[in-house]
C-alpha cells in the first residue's frame, strides 16, 4: 500500500507482519511525514515501513549488525547521508523508482515498541511515532552511536518531529 504524504512529498509503502493495530500505524506515518516535511521538503521520496514480531527483528539484527538480541527498531538506509545532507545531492539515477527517491526500510518490533511505551509511561502512538522519526533520521545519515553531540542533536530533532506531529503523549 502506497500512501502519499499531506504536507511532505513522502510515500509509504507499508507492511504489517505482526498485527499491528491501524492506530499505531498511522502515528507512525504521521510522524514519518512531520520528519520528511521538516528535513527533506524539497524530495519526492519513498519509505517502506514494515511492522514485525521479535523473532524476525532479532534475526535480522543478527544477520546485518551481528547482535543476536531483539531490538526495537532497525533502519536500512539506501544513501549514504550525512546529517543536513540532502539526498538528492548524492542520489544516482538507480535510486529513483516510480520518480520517487528510495530512502531505505525501517523495520519496527511490535513488542518491543509496546513494552517500551509501558516502560516509560506514555501511549503506544507516541513509542510508535518515537521509533518511526528515530529511524527516519537514521535513513537521513544520522547516528546517535557515532559521539554524544549527534545523540543530544538526533535525539532533539526526534522530539521536534514529535511535536509538529502532536505526537507527544
Amino acid at each position: 500500500m502506497v500512501a502519499k504524504a499531506e504536507k511532505s512529498k513522502l510515500f509509504i509503502r507499508t507492511e504489517n507482519r505482526s498485527g499491528v493495530l491501524e492506530d499505531h500505524i498511522r502515528a507512525a506515518k504521521k510522524a514519518l511525514r512531520a520528519g520528511a516535511a521538516r528535513l527533506i521538503p524539497e524530495v519526492r521520496a519513498e519509505i517502506e515501513l514494515i511492522f514485525t514480531d521479535g523473532d524476525e527483528i532479532r534475526s535480522l539484527n543478527a544477520q546485518t549488525r551481528g547482535k543476536d538480541a531483539v531490538t526495537d527498531v532497525l533502519s536500512f538506509p539506501e544513501l549514504d547521508l550525512a546529517p543536513g545532507r540532502s539526498p538528492l545531492e548524492v542520489a544516482s539515477p538507480g535510486d529513483f523508482w516510480d520518480g520517487k527517491l528510495f530512502l531505505g526500510s525501517v523495520v519496527i518490533c511490535k513488542t518491543r515498541a509496546e513494552e517500551q511505551a509501558a516502560s516509560f509511561g506514555h501511549s503506544n502512538e507516541r513509542e510508535y511515532a518515537f521509533l518511526a522519526a528515530h529511524s527516519l533520521l537514521h535513513l537521513l545519515g544520522w547516528d546517535h552511536e557515532r559521539s554524544p553531540e549527534e545523540e543530544k542533536a538526533q535525539f532533539a530533532l526526534q522530539e521536534k518531529i514529535l511535536t509538529s506531529a502532536g505526537l507527544t503523549r
